[in-house]
């Protein structure tokens, strides 16, 4: 049994549902989501695929902690995200979820090894920072600064600050958006790695259809609402991908 199908037997790490999300009011209201319904089994490696404006990122968001739903639910395990308040959500973020975003955000005045092993301070049980910086492949970079790096390599530093908590979800919102081809590959290769080796339940946001043929499913979603919600039958490695 795969991991996918054997996580999904037990209890889902996200139950979504008929969640919605607007912003704004009267004439001024946007719907972003719009009763979505999903669940997300443990260990799952989840696309999420959409133009801009699907409202990807405010469900990517939404599971992670950093938004709260108009309406409808989220559960995470058997802990109702809809809810928690700031405070909970904080701990939730603290405990459980590492971020990747398009962006680096690295503290400049920190070396490599110092931007990973700021974030075991507020970590219950983390790795050791060199293990994480390992994992990314950048054992040899551990002394440097950001300014040091190309863009990938940075991102790979974001990736190991994101998993030295070992979080149970590794949410990646456009890790690959500002990187070039063979750079971004790179990086999806530690993305999967993370999700192959330590069973972290993965979601990446991408415009990049091709990106999709890595995932367990493929979500689709347009105008706020899951278009389709497709199963790939057989994945393709980082590798193998083109665009």
């Amino acid at each position: 049994m795969s991991r996918a199908h054997a996580g999904a037997a037990a209890l889902p790490v996200f139950r979504i549902r008929r969640l919605c999300k607007t912003y704004g009011a009267g004439e001024l209201a946007v719907r972003a989501l719009r009763d979505v319904d999903l669940d997300i089994a443990h260990g799952e490696f989840i696309v999420l695929l959409g133009a801009s404006g699907s409202g990807k990122s405010t469900l990517l968001n939404i599971l992670g902690g950093l938004d709260t739903a108009s309406s409808g639910q989220v559960l995470f395990g058997e802990q109702d995200l809809s809810a928690a308040g700031e405070a909970g959500l904080t701990e939730y973020r603290r405990r459980h979820v590492g971020f990747v975003f398009q962006f680096y955000n690295l503290i400049p005045s920190l070396t490599v090894w110092e931007n990973v092993a700021l974030v075991t301070d507020i970590a219950s049980a983390p790795m050791p920072a060199d293990e994480a910086v390992g994992m990314v492949g950048l054992a040899a970079r551990r002394d440097h600064f950001p300014s040091q790096l190309s863009g990938g390599e940075q991102q790979r530093v974001a990736i190991a600050r994101a998993i030295v908590k070992r979080p149970a979800v590794l949410l990646c919102d456009e890790p690959t958006g500002a990187l070039d081809y063979a750079t971004g590959k790179l990086v999806l290769d530690v993305i999967e790695r993370i999700n192959r080796e330590l069973g972290t339940t993965t979601i990446v946001i991408t415009h990049n259809a091709a990106i999709a043929a890595m995932a367990d499913r493929v979500v689709k979603l347009g105008d706020g609402t899951i278009l389709s919600v497709e199963n790939n039958a057989h994945k393709l490695s980082p590798a193998q991908l083109s665009w």
